[in-house]
């Protein structure tokens, strides 16, 4: 009875003590620390700073919604401590609680980096030494990031607690990551932009992420409230967890995490901006080491192993501990394993102790997270280990299943609202490139749109861009309707300029460097051209005017005159008076909108394209690659071509994507900016991507944020190369006429080489039964055309939806009685499964005395050459006797290919298909648009001999070519005749 009594009086005290005092008092005291330095944005601790051990200085870094004396909650057994016994320098950063200081609650995530990476350098200046930087959670990835941002200068090593970095791939509590993502966004552009989270919200959220833990120790302390000394080793850390750990969130930061971070997942993909500077965790090159908590539902193991495909090149090591989320940093498990491991790690790296036990290299396995039963296990504290096995393949195979629905349902939620804005398109349907920028600044204001060399540029910022050319274009005197040539880079002054055009409702004509300007412009009916400083002196040559625009903030245009050559950075668009007729973005879908160029044979002919021939491509390419914000899209593709304008930029403006743009395509820059910029879709044209994908040297391992290669006309052979290089993304080729009245798609990707299928709501396309021969259709007994049958070449026609088509030759009657299609000049056959190939022109088929030999065959088994670098095939002759003549250069660094060689890859062709000759030379020069010229081979007409031509005799046998071998074939009547046939 006596002993139930003071149970019962022990009780009531220390009830009462806890009321009044909101927990036991314990004794302790902090460890020693002296403030050696405060900032607006943090105060910096030195502990222990009355005996400097001279071990290596180590940084602790806090998350947001939790105190720095996170580091310090047991005096004896905390970290500091810990670290201090294993002469170590411990130092922590305190951002302090942000409601209680002035404008702290507006402190963004960046100002946490810029925080922490100043840190690093004052700590530096004091012991002269590289610093470990440690951080617990986001902490963690404060700690990652700040590492990115000063691409590991001056840092020896990071340390991460249970820190996620591949967040998408294991959310806390099992969230889908498809309702994840678009939440976080909602959240961040609908809420957090207005509040933040007090420090009572912080706790109680995660509180509730563990519920049956946080029950089951309450319990516990109630149960126990009795024994004081039973109570009192743990009561630091209860009110740690219960009351004093916990500060509050700044609105600012917490939007910029959820959006970077987990909407888009940037961690992993690179690309994340850091004030105003693009950050990518792969430019992390110090040592890592990541502490896993096998029972982390916070930082899941999946997650926080992401680290070793975000920074491929640091050495990653983990070490994980049998505990949860903040377990790992305080409590028993914490001071037995985590922080002496810590320090074991720092005196490893610091080249005065051994690699810790617990340390190994990160291994690269396929987490899904941390299943329902680990977290009962631990939060019971139970060991039951029976049927673990078969229970991780059910949910295994499970989580695979669910992935694969929630794929299929979000691709369709993406495409299918651009498939059906498409289908409503009309003629008198307002539509254009720059209403739908416009639609973009509108619905994502903030969020990036253009990178380019490390600036940052919001949707919002490239409207006003937009709006205040436009007035510049005003005063020059640009009307809507106008024909403005744009001769520019591919850069953000580019993509304005073509931008404001249309805005303003004039006709943009994109002009090549390399074309013959004069005739171009006389072709497109324009005589003003907008063009950037380095294509200045080429435009002025060939316009009666010029606007400059573009060339970075601060340069001098000596040419400028004010009217034949107007600088049009030095227009203040505020003092501009708009007139009354402008409307912005009056463009209808069919109105003119771009004029594009092509060559037919050795004829520059001009392409128009409406806006709804535009807008038919930028939808129906934007469904087929999937575009969607989260995407970075690398626009390495000329604007001048029709891929560019058509395809890529289309794509990217209707997918809301953000556009990284370059200075060059070379390896070097093209691994670093791929990583910096999180480059999700790499843009093309041709043979574009040639240096990059075949450079032995090229710095992009296997985990590269890279998932798909866009463009239009890439050889079969470097295909073969890009998905070699890259497994795991896949090459998306399109096909479209230079006007976009056909566009095909090789979507699956499966059958390289393919043109693939047309893009649904699209115009549809068939092939008209074609006699090359003699250049003419081949009709049915009706009269009508016939239609190509399966693996027959036939000439591509698409259906003309509009009733005028602009600068289109429409056919009617053609395969029914009314029915209207547009020509186009592309040879091409269908296979059984409905894909199209392409074999190449009205113009480029080699009309030989033996029928046709189509060009695109003979290229695509030449190009899969190892060998072979180019390799062009034209017809030289009259129509009927016409000669095919192949050239090939070699790759870089490689031989020649040999007779040999060239006999067994032309094998698998029927002889009369192959070439006549076959020609090494030198070099084969490229276009502007990355395309083999065939300009100077041209010129140089059929080569009657040397060492390295061949020709295919009456067997298909390749021999050398001679003088005496071309008389003997008929190719030339006398010894003295080699010209006649050229």
């Amino acid at each position: 009875m006596g002993r139930a009594l003071d149970r019962v009086v022990a009780t009531a005290q220390n009830g009462l003590e806890v009321i009044r005092m909101g927990g036991l008092e314990t004794g302790t005291q902090p460890s020693p620390y002296q403030i050696v330095d405060t900032e607006p944005m943090y105060q910096l601790r030195r502990y222990f700073p009355d005996d400097v051990p001279d071990g290596p200085p180590v940084v602790l870094v806090h998350p947001m919604m939790m105190s720095a004396n996170l580091f310090d909650v047991t005096p004896q057994n905390g970290a500091v401590s810990i670290l201090r016994a294993a002469g170590l320098d411990p130092w922590v950063v305190d951002f302090g609680s942000p409601d209680k200081v002035e404008g702290g609650m507006d402190r963004t995530l960046a100002d946490h980096i810029v925080a922490t990476s100043d840190v690093v350098d004052r700590v530096r200046a004091v012991t002269n030494r590289d610093v470990h930087l440690a951080g617990y959670s986001q902490g963690g990835m404060f700690c990652y990031q700040t590492a990115a941002f000063r691409r590991s200068a001056g840092l020896a090593s990071l340390i991460t607690f249970g820190s996620p970095v591949d967040v998408l791939n294991a959310l806390p509590m099992g969230l889908p990551a498809n309702l994840a993502a678009p939440g976080a966004q909602f959240l961040a552009d609908n809420v957090f932009n207005r509040i933040a989270i007090p420090g009572w919200l912080a706790r109680t959220g995660f509180q509730l992420l563990d519920p049956v833990k946080t029950a089951r120790a309450r319990i516990e302390f109630v149960r126990q409230l009795h024994d004081r000394d039973a109570l009192l080793p743990r009561e630091d850390q209860r009110r740690f967890l219960e009351n004093d750990g916990w500060v509050a969130w700044s609105g600012p930061a917490i939007a910029e995490l959820l959006r970077q971070f987990v909407a888009h997942n940037r961690m992993m993909s690179g690309g994340f901006v850091i004030d105003d500077q693009l950050v990518t965790l792969a430019e992390i090159t110090c040592p890592v080491l990541a502490f896993v908590g096998s029972a982390d539902d916070i930082g899941q193991p999946a997650a926080v192993r992401g680290i070793l495909r975000a920074a491929p090149r640091a050495q990653v090591y983990e070490a994980t501990v049998p505990t949860g989320h903040f377990g790992m940093v305080v409590g028993s498990t914490a001071s037995n394993q985590t922080w002496p491991t810590a320090a074991e790690w720092i005196r490893w790296r610091d080249g005065s102790g051994d690699m810790p036990n617990l340390v190994h290299p990160m291994d690269d396995a396929d987490d899904s997270g941390v299943s329902v039963s680990s977290r009962l296990t631990h939060g019971l504290s139970a060991v039951v280990d029976v049927g673990a096995g078969a229970s991780r393949d059910i949910l295994g195979a499970a989580d695979s299943v669910r992935r694969t629905s929630q794929a299929v349902v979000r691709e369709s939620v993406r495409t299918l609202p651009r498939l059906v804005r498409l289908g409503q398109i009309q003629s008198g349907t307002r539509i254009s490139l720059g209403k739908l920028m416009n639609e973009n600044a509108a619905r994502h204001g903030r969020h990036e749109l253009f990178l380019f060399e490390d600036r940052v540029l919001s949707h919002r910022e490239v409207n006003e861009r937009i709006d205040n050319v436009v007035r510049g274009l005003i005063s020059c005197g640009v009307r809507p309707g106008s024909h403005i040539g744009v001769i520019m880079e591919t850069r953000p002054s580019a993509l304005v300029a073509i931008a404001a055009l249309s805005r303003l409702g004039a006709v943009a004509v994109l002009l090549a460097p390399d074309s013959d300007l004069p005739h171009a412009l006389r072709l497109g009916d324009c005589t003003t051209v907008i063009a950037d400083p380095v294509n200045l002196d080429r435009a002025a040559a060939a316009a009666d005017r010029v606007l400059v625009l573009g060339g970075g903030d601060v340069r001098t245009i000596a040419q400028a005159d004010g009217e034949r050559i107007i600088d049009m950075e030095q227009i203040d668009p505020d003092e501009v008076e708009l007139p009354r007729w402008y409307r912005p973005d009056p463009g209808l879908a069919g109105d003119l909108a771009f004029i594009l160029f092509a060559r037919a044979g050795t004829t520059l002919e001009k392409w128009p394209v409406t806006n709804h021939r535009w807008a038919l491509s930028a939808f129906g390419s934007a469904s087929a690659a999937t575009l969607t914000a989260d995407d970075t899209v690398y626009c390495l593709t000329p604007l001048h071509h029709a891929s560019g304008l058509l395809t890529t930029l289309g794509a990217t403006v209707v997918g809301g994507a953000r556009i990284a743009l370059s200075s060059e395509v070379e390896p070097k820059r093209f691994a670093d900016e791929v990583y910096r910029y999180g480059v999700t879709v790499v843009s093309y044209t041709w043979t574009m991507l040639q240096e990059v994908v075949r450079d032995k040297d090229l710095a992009i391992g296997d985990h590269n944020p890279i998932r798909l290669f866009m463009g239009s006309g890439m050889p079969v052979g470097l295909w073969d190369d890009v998905v070699d290089r890259f497994p795991s993304a896949r090459v998306l080729d399109f096909f479209a006429t230079s006007d976009g009245s056909a566009i095909l798609a090789n979507v699956s990707g499966n059958k390289v080489g393919s043109a693939g299928r047309p893009l649904p709501e699209t115009n549809k396309v068939r092939l008209a039964a074609y006699d090359p021969m003699e250049d003419r259709f081949i009709t049915d007994r009706r009269g009508f055309v016939a239609e190509a049958e399966t693996e027959s070449v036939g000439l591509l026609l698409s259906s003309a939806r509009q009733r005028q088509e602009v600068g289109a030759t429409v056919l009617r009657d053609v395969f029914n009685r009314g029915d209207r299609w547009v020509t186009t000049d592309r040879l091409f056959r269908r296979d059984s499964d409905g894909d199209y190939w392409l074999m190449g022109t009205v113009h480029n088929v080699v009309r030989s005395a033996d029928g046709p030999i189509y060009p695109k065959p003979i290229l695509d088994v030449l190009t899969r050459m190892e060998q072979v670098e180019q390799a062009v095939v034209l017809g030289f002759g009259e129509p009927g006797e016409q000669i095919a003549v192949a050239s090939v250069s070699p790759r870089p660094g490689s031989t020649a290919p040999t007779v040999a060689q060239l006999r067994l890859a032309l094998a698998g062709m029927p002889a009369i298909e192959r070439p006549h000759i076959i020609q090494i030379v030198d070099h084969i020069p490229l276009t502007s648009a990355y395309r083999a010229s065939m300009t100077k081979l041209r010129q140089q007409g059929i080569p009657w001999g040397g060492s390295r031509v061949w020709y295919r005799d009456a067997d298909g046998k390749l021999r050398k070519l001679t003088r005496s071998a071309a008389l003997e074939q008929g190719w030339i009547e006398t010894p003295g005749d080699e010209n006649g046939a050229g």
